[in-house]
């Protein structure tokens, strides 16, 4: 009598997709800075070297990203600086100034680009980031809190742009553990992977 081979599992391989990934890396970062510092609106002025990583990795990473959604938006792009990069990504995403980034662990709600609601606003996170590139002797103040979480915050949202297609079908997986979407951005959960994927409306 012939026996039937056991069955096997085949998990279709992901494709890797690497500043989804790299977000997933500093967010690990910043969890584990949780326990040390609390993330509460009144420790927001608080600065250190570890905020000095978070802020420094994530706002280099959104210059990366950014940069790569002018080109895919037009591929002659020739962008180069934030305010460049405002002018062409809300030209093709205009809700990207009232995206909300909740991190529910902590009850915080963050909108890292509302700065750029008007014609020539800039984050005050990535004003931070350049001061402390240039001059941290004198600006190191200025890797607090509030600019490393509006930072991740607004990398985040820049990734999900990058991957709009696979964001909307929930194929970023897996998805954050503290860095979540509000109600007008959450489109259900994609079970169809090891890893339950979030839909996100953009």
């Amino acid at each position: 009598m012939l026996k039937c081979p056991p069955a096997i599992v085949v998990i279709q391989a992901q494709k890797i997709i690497p500043h989804w990934n790299y977000l997933l890396a500093i967010e690990r970062d910043l969890i584990e800075l949780s326990r040390y510092v609390e993330f509460d609106e009144r420790n927001f002025n608080c600065f250190s070297m570890e905020l000095a990583k978070v802020l420094l990795a994530s706002a280099a990473e959104v210059d990366v990203v950014c940069k790569q959604i002018c080109k895919a938006i037009d591929t002659n792009s020739s962008a180069d600086d934030i305010n460049k990069y405002r002018n062409e990504i809300k030209a093709a995403f205009a809700g990207i100034p009232q995206f909300v980034v909740l991190l529910p662990r902590f009850g915080l709600k963050l909108k890292p680009w509302d700065e750029w609601n008007g014609a020539e606003g800039v984050p005050p996170w990535w004003t931070g980031y350049n001061k402390v590139k240039h001059h941290r002797d004198s600006e190191y103040h200025r890797v607090n809190l509030k600019n490393a979480l509006n930072a991740v915050a607004g990398l985040f949202v820049m990734v999900l742009y990058l991957y709009k297609d696979k964001a909307q079908l929930g194929e970023l997986i897996p998805p954050p553990q503290v860095l979540m979407v509000d109600d007008d951005h959450f489109g259900g959960e994609n079970l169809e992977f090891y890893d339950a994927g979030i839909a996100y409306r953009l």
